[in-house]
């Protein structure tokens, strides 16, 4: 019986943000270069951030390196809700662009909460 391993694209927080980050990248990218300097870069390192603290967790061999990769993820998301409030105020995004991110994006602390929690259960 061959035994079968978690996998980084089966955690579903990270999933959802790999995508939300590519979606975010997409419209930041049509910026004019003021945007981007400033509020833009800004947004998509946030956004990608939470994924490759994500994923650096999940490289990780103790619980404690992980859990505190899965905590600066955590913070990640809040500071990428940040930049999506100010892109839509800024009118920068559109409502629908808005409401798509941030629905994405309150998804995950939730996510990541459970994997915190199931990271410091483990017997490593």
């Amino acid at each position: 019986m061959k035994k079968e391993f978690l996998k980084l694209e089966d955690i579903t927080a990270y999933r959802i943000v790999s995508e939300l980050g590519d979606y975010v990248w997409e419209i930041v990218s049509k910026w004019d270069w003021f945007s981007k300097r400033t509020l833009g870069s800004q947004f998509v390192d946030a956004t990608d951030s939470i994924a490759g603290n994500i994923a650096e967790g999940f490289g990780s061999y103790h619980k404690k390196d992980k859990q505190k990769f899965y905590y600066n993820a955590r913070g990640s998301v809040y500071e990428s809700a940040h930049w999506c409030k100010k892109s839509y105020k800024r009118k920068l995004i559109t409502k629908e662009e808005n409401e798509y991110i941030m629905d994405g994006l309150r998804k995950l602390p939730k996510e990541i909460n459970t994997f915190i929690k199931i990271t410091g259960n483990l017997k490593i």
